[in-house]
C-alpha cells in the first residue's frame, strides 16, 4: 500500500496573514480583472444602449446579495468561507457539498474567463488575430505563472495583490477620466441616457453578467481566518471592495460608450476597452490600455487561485469531496492549487468567452440563492439578519436568473445544456460520493 504519511492531512491556514487592505486588494483585484475587461461588451451586447446602467443596477442586487456574507463572515470567519457557511445553514450533506462546489466552479470559470480576456488583450498591440493560439498559449501561460506564485507562500500573493491593485485601478481610472474627456462626455447627450436598442429582458439578463463581474467579493470570504480582525474587516473589505468597482465599471463604461457607438463595441465585445482607447487616445493609449489589462487579469487569476483553492481543500477537510494525490507529494492545499489549474486549463481551451461567462453567472447566482434561502431558514436568527433584505436578495437572483436563462435558451441553447450537466453531475456525484460508508471516504480522502 502506497505510503501518505508525508502528506499532511488537514490545509494550513495561516492567521493574521491577510492585513484589510491586502483583503480588499484581492477582492478588487478578482472583480476589476473579469468585470471591465472581459464583461463589458458582453453586457453591451444585452442591454444595449443603457449597458452603464445594467452595472448600477447590478450593484443594487450585489448589494443585497453582500448582506448575507458580511453577517455570516462576522459570525464565522473561516477559510471555508462559503463551503462553512452553508454546512452552518444545510449540515454536512448534499446541499452544502454540491452548493459550494457550483461556487467553486464559477470561481474557476472565472480565472478561464480572465485568463482567455489576458489572451486576447495582449495580441491587441501586434497583427494577430484574436482567434489564433497565441491567444490560448498566452493564457495557458498565465494560469501556470499564477500556479507557480501561489505555492509560494500568503504573503508573497497578498503583496503582489496589494502593488498591481494600486496600478490597475489608478490606471483604470485615468483610463475612464481621459476617455471622457477626450470624448467632450456630458450625460446630456450620452447614449447611456438613451433607451434605443435596450429592451427590458435584455437588460435584466445583462445584469447576471454583471453581477458576475461583482462575484469576486466572496474572494474575501474564503480567506476569512486569515484576515486580521476577521470578525471586524472581512465585511469591511466586502464592503469597500464593492463600492471601488460600483465607482470603477460606471466610470468606464461611461468612456466606452462616449468613444465608441453600440455596434463597434458589440463587434469588438472580447476587447471593447483597447477598442475604445484608440479613438479616445491614440496608439499611446492603446499601449497603455493593453498594459492596464495585463496587469488587471494577471492580479484577478492569481487572486482567485489564491481562494478557490483553499476552498477547495476545505471542502476536503471536511469531508465533503473526495480527494487522490495521484502521487504528488505536499499540503493538500498544493493539491487542490494543481487541480484548480487543470480544470481552468481545460475550460480556456475549448469554451470560448461568451460562454464562460455564462456559465460562471449561472452557477453562481444558484450557489447565491441557496446561501440565502439557507441563512432565511435557518441562521437569520443566530446571526440578526433581516428577513426581508434576505427575501429580496432571493427574488432579486431568481428573476435576473429567470431571465437569463429564457435569453439563453433563444440564443445559445448549448449553454443551458452544459449548466444542467454540470448541476446534475455534482449533485449527483455529491449525493454517491456522501452515502457511501465513512471508511469509504477516508479512503477516498487519503488518495488510498
Amino acid at each position: 500500500m502506497e505510503d501518505h504519511s508525508q502528506h499532511n492531512k488537514k490545509s494550513q491556514y495561516k492567521k493574521n496573514s491577510l492585513t484589510l487592505v491586502g483583503a480588499v486588494s484581492m477582492g478588487t483585484g478578482v472583480m476589476i480583472g473579469a468585470g471591465i475587461l472581459a464583461l463589458t461588451g458582453q453586457i453591451a451586447e444585452l442591454a444595449g444602449s443603457l449597458f452603464p446602467l445594467a452595472f448600477l443596477a447590478a450593484a443594487i442586487v450585489t448589494a443585497f446579495s453582500a448582506y448575507s456574507y458580511v453577517k455570516l463572515s462576522n459570525a464565522y470567519p473561516s477559510s471555508g468561507g462559503i463551503s462553512m457557511f452553508l454546512q452552518k445553514a444545510y449540515g454536512k450533506g448534499v446541499m452544502t457539498a454540491a452548493g459550494a462546489l457550483l461556487m467553486y466552479f464559477s470561481m474557476v470559470i472565472n480565472q478561464s474567463l480572465v485568463a482567455k480576456t489576458f489572451g486576447t488583450y495582449s495580441v491587441q498591440l501586434f497583427d494577430i488575430d484574436p482567434g489564433s493560439w497565441i491567444v490560448l498559449a498566452l493564457a495557458v501561460g498565465l494560469l501556470v505563472f499564477a500556479f507557480l506564485l501561489n505555492i509560494s507562500g500568503n504573503r508573497a500573493i497578498g503583496f503582489f495583490s496589494l502593488v498591481m491593485a494600486f496600478i490597475k485601478i489608478g490606471g483604470i481610472v485615468v483610463f475612464a477620466v481621459g476617455g471622457l474627456w477626450v470624448a467632450d462626455f456630458s450625460f446630456e447627450s450620452s447614449p447611456a441616457t438613451s433607451v434605443e436598442n435596450t429592451s427590458v429582458t435584455g437588460f435584466i439578463a445583462a445584469m447576471a453578467l454583471a453581477i458576475l463581474a461583482y462575484k469576486g467579493f466572496t474572494t474575501i470570504t474564503n480567506s476569512g481566518s486569515e484576515i486580521v480582525d476577521p470578525h471586524r474587516n472581512i465585511g469591511r473589505a466586502i464592503v469597500i471592495s464593492i463600492a471601488i468597482c460600483v465607482a470603477i465599471y460606471f466610470l468606464v463604461a461611461l468612456a466606452v460608450t462616449g468613444n465608441l457607438d453600440l455596434p463597434e463595441i458589440i463587434a469588438a465585445k472580447d476587447f471593447a476597452l483597447a477598442e475604445a482607447a484608440r479613438p479616445a487616445l491614440g496608439d499611446y493609449g492603446l499601449w497603455f490600455t493593453v498594459a492596464l489589462a495585463i496587469v488587471a487579469t494577471a492580479s484577478g487569476v492569481i487572486a482567485s487561485i489564491f481562494a478557490v483553492s483553499r476552498m477547495l481543500a476545505m471542502l476536503t477537510d471536511m469531508k465533503l469531496v473526495p480527494h487522490r494525490h495521484f502521487g504528488m507529494s505536499g499540503t493538500i492545499q498544493n493539491h487542490t492549487l494543481v487541480y484548480t489549474i487543470v480544470i481552468a486549463i481545460f475550460l480556456t481551451l475549448f469554451f470560448d468567452l461568451s460562454r464562460i461567462a455564462s456559465l460562471g453567472a449561472i452557477f453562481y447566482l444558484l450557489m447565491d440563492i441557496a446561501v440565502h434561502w439557507g441563512v432565511f431558514r435557518h441562521l437569520r436568527k443566530e446571526i440578526k439578519a433581516s428577513a426581508t433584505i434576505l427575501l429580496a436578495a432571493i427574488v432579486f437572483d431568481v428573476v435576473v436568473l429567470g431571465v437569463f436563462l429564457m435569453v439563453k435558451a433563444s440564443t445559445d441553447m448549448m449553454v443551458i445544456y452544459a449548466a444542467l450537466v454540470g448541476v446534475l453531475i455534482v449533485f449527483a456525484g455529491e449525493r454517491f460520493f456522501l452515502r457511501q460508508p465513512a471508511s469509504h471516504q477516508e479512503t477516498a480522502g487519503d488518495g488510498k
